[in-house]
């Protein structure tokens, strides 16, 4: 198999059962080793079987009667490939296929010593895996930078972990055994060059205690401790302290006894390339190989600084063939452009010095990255990281999909258009904005009927495209329902429908009417607001914003919403306060803000809510998305996330919320929450609920059943939590075509819940929002 990386594991008590165990216990034993492999070994310690997954799944399907308490060896293959553990590392290589990744091998006596796994591009250090499918592993080069001081070691580390970086990275040297006359410093016969660095080391080293207490304090602080030895003295005490895995520095490349009994550890090795010739790379590939170490290869170029047309970046994709492992980059260089640029290019693992003073004393100083760099290059290689996707996939993104609306062109009528009419060219028109089908069908649009009036100006859809159409009908929920409107299609959605309440988004213009120009008696159904998102100046409302003059307009914004709210009591027949659903504010651009300073910006938003007159309204916050999409650019949110946050506040405050179930979902999403345990903690709170679908950590506004929400569950833990709250579809761009989003909306969740066991036992009837 080319490419392989193969690892020779010693401690096979993971990888075994014994003979006469139980399938159950077998099966235990392949969830815990994550390998999906087990060998069956008898009581002398003889190979009997193998048993994977698959010849489980095959033993089971094989039989009439099934009984996870009968003998591993029952479901074994017994014809499986073994070889002796003294087997050369091309024979057990050539062992391996795509049907075969585990090869057990067998000492003299028969007994199984060792299990030979196939590790193709991929390795770990500790818990961390590194690979072409894990996130680049940083390593923060300490070295010698400490300068012989444990504290400054200390505050290193504190750096290395600020900056979030994976890997903290010492180097250890036994000077007596490593150079000769002991490493004297004073040594006249020694060349200017190494009586330098000599003096460097004999006065900047580390001993073994300070070593060992800094990776404590690595252990304590969370990030993984690694060191390189620089001879067999040192591996000897590294290994006494328990290293997880080591780095081989590109001066011993070509030291194979060193390498040879590093690689006898068992530990995964991170080796070094500078300075070597691709002859000795091959040489080193084949002896790791040999020795069935699990390792990866830095390219590098030892030069200190390396002259940036000296480091051949493109030559990392040479070294990935040649070891066939996980690749990267070690780097010498100034700054932080060629690590973000290597890590583009496919760079598994990054590392660089790091240094609190770049003009101390010592080569190294002069090519680290300062506190402040190394958490702006880690920053960059996530965001690099994030950005390159699938080369397979071409998705349209939500803010993509937003600006196409706003930029783009669509097909509009040029003419009224009765139903029944055969559509011809002439009829159509090419404008902005970019709300219908695009122009690029506009030829399968000529020659179909229209199955509805289409008045001029106004966009073709999809389903002018269709035979068929959902239309509006009377719903019935068990609980208040409504439909987001705008002032000018309200009365066109109750003429099709018989919402309880309208939800109406407003812009800002449609703050500045006359409300009598659009109502002409009161209306038999209730209302609820829902703020602007952007105002005039291109100003977004934020009421935890730290500019004083920026939150006082939000509040005078948010005061004459509150004030028009009030104006449509009178144009609707209905008592109590209405609600208007606001985003609080307390988002940022650049990057999310830490935690450590929400509890400021929730009192900000008490103090701006305390200078608001709210007398005949309830306001009530909307639950927020990680990564909001404010008019096609993305922001990050930090209030309103949380759920236990969010509790507090309405407790603290005697407030309800809006509970966005796509926005809250998508936090869940990002931050690994229980959707279920948010909306247990957040649903005694909720006034009012937005029901709309969520994908990924940003996808919102999704149509029903086209994201990853488990509307089941959601029904079930509201209708316990909160069973008043009101809700809407709030399907983005829903209200197009007739309200059509917001129809299909309705009609799946009826389907979804109609048909689950909530209905059985519960009020719901089978609807989502009951």
């Amino acid at each position: 198999m080319e490419g392989l990386n193969l690892l020779v594991e010693r401690n096979i008590a993971p990888f075994v059962v014994f003979q006469g165990e139980t399938l159950l216990t077998a099966l235990g034993k392949m969830s815990g080793n994550k390998s999906g492999f087990l060998c069956v070994i008898d009581s002398r310690g003889h190979a009997t079987g193998i048993l994977t997954d698959g010849d489980v799944r095959r033993w089971l399907t094989s039989r009439e009667f099934i009984s996870l308490e009968e003998d591993a060896l029952e479901a074994a293959n017994a014809d499986f490939t073994k070889l002796s553990v003294d087997a050369d590392a091309r024979d057990i290589e050539a062992a391996f296929s795509s049907r075969i990744r585990a090869v057990p091998l067998l000492d003299a006596a028969g007994r199984v010593a060792a299990i030979a796994f196939a590790r193709s591009g991929a390795m770990a250090i500790g818990d961390r895996r590194i690979g072409a499918e894990e996130p680049c592993y940083i390593i923060a080069e300490i070295g010698n930078n400490h300068q012989g001081e444990l504290e400054i070691a200390k505050r290193l580390i504190d750096v290395a972990v600020e900056a979030g970086a994976d890997c903290a990275k010492f180097q250890m040297r036994d000077m007596t055994s490593l150079y000769r006359s002991g490493g004297r410093a004073d040594d006249p016969s020694q060349d200017l060059g190494a009586q330098y660095t000599l003096d460097l080391l004999a006065r900047f080293n580390l001993g073994e205690k300070e070593l060992f207490a800094a990776f404590d304090y690595c252990q304590k602080r969370g990030i993984e401790p690694l060191c390189t030895p620089w001879d067999l003295v040192s591996l000897e005490a590294l290994e006494r302290y328990g290293m997880r895995g080591y780095k081989i520095a590109s001066a011993d490349l070509t030291n194979h006894e060193l390498v040879s009994a590093v690689a006898a550890t068992g530990k995964p090795l991170i080796c070094s390339t500078g300075m070597a010739r691709e002859a000795e790379i091959k040489e080193l590939v084949q002896l790791l190989r040999a020795e069935g170490a699990m390792f990866s290869l830095l390219h590098t170029n030892s030069t200190y600084p390396a002259p940036f047309k000296d480091i051949n970046l493109q030559y990392m994709d040479r070294l990935a063939e040649i070891g066939g492992c996980p690749c990267g980059y070690s780097g010498h260089e100034r700054g932080i452009a060629v690590p973000i640029a290597a890590v583009a290019r496919g760079a598994n693992i990054i590392e660089k010095h790091i240094t609190e003073d770049r003009s101390q004393e010592g080569n190294d100083h002069k090519v680290s990255l300062l506190p402040l760099e190394l958490g702006e290059m880690v920053r960059g290689i996530r965001a690099v990281e994030e950005s390159l996707g699938s080369r397979d996939q071409r998705t349209l993104t939500q803010g993509e999909l937003m600006n196409r609306e706003i930029l783009a062109k669509s097909l509009q009528a040029a003419v009224d258009i009765p139903i029944g009419t055969e559509i011809s060219d002439e009829m159509i028109v090419i404008q902005s904005p970019g709300q219908g089908l695009q122009p690029n069908r506009r030829g399968e649009l000529i020659g179909r009927v229209a199955r509805r009036d289409i008045l001029a100006a106004t966009p073709f859809f999809p389903t002018d495209l269709e035979d068929e159409r959902i239309s509006a009908r009377h719903y019935k929920f068990d609980r208040p329902w409504g439909i987001p409107v705008r002032w000018h299609d309200y009365k066109k959605m109750l003429e099709i429908s018989s919402p309880d309440f309208l939800e109406y988004h407003l812009s800002y213009r449609d703050m500045e009417v006359e409300l009598k120009d659009w109502f002409v008696k009161p209306l038999n159904v209730g209302y609820v607001v829902h703020a602007p998102e952007l105002f005039k100046g291109d100003h977004t409302l934020d009421l935890a914003a730290t500019d004083v003059d920026y939150r006082r307009q939000s509040i005078d914004e948010l005061q004459r919403l509150i004030d028009l709210t009030r104006d449509l009591k009178q144009w609707h027949n209905v008592s109590g306060d209405p609600l208007i659903v606001t985003n609080m504010g307390g988002f940022s651009t650049a990057h999310a803000l830490p935690v450590s300073i929400r509890p400021e910006l929730y009192e900000r938003i008490e103090e701006s809510l305390a200078q608001l007159d709210l007398e005949g309204v309830e306001i009530v916050p909307q639950t927020m998305p990680p990564y909001p999409w404010h008019f096609g650019g993305q922001s990050y949110h930090n209030l309103f996330m949380d759920p236990n946050e969010i509790a507090a506040f309405c407790e603290k405050n005697k407030m309800r919320v809006c509970l966005d179930v796509s926005h809250s979902q998508l936090a869940c999403n990002a931050f690994k929450w229980s959707m279920k345990e948010f909306c247990e903690v957040v649903g005694p709170h909720t006034a009012h609920l937005h029901i709309v679908d969520a994908l990924g950590v940003d996808g919102e506004g999704m149509q029903i059943g086209e994201g990853n929400i488990d509307f089941h569950m959601i029904a079930e833990v509201l209708r316990k939590t909160c069973p008043n709250a009101s809700f809407v579809p709030e399907i983005w761009q829903g209200h197009k075509d007739s309200g059509l989003g917001f129809w299909i909306a309705l009609d799946r969740l009826e389907t979804l819940l109609a048909n689950s066991a909530i209905e059985a036992d519960s009020v719901f009837s089978g609807k989502l929002a009951v």
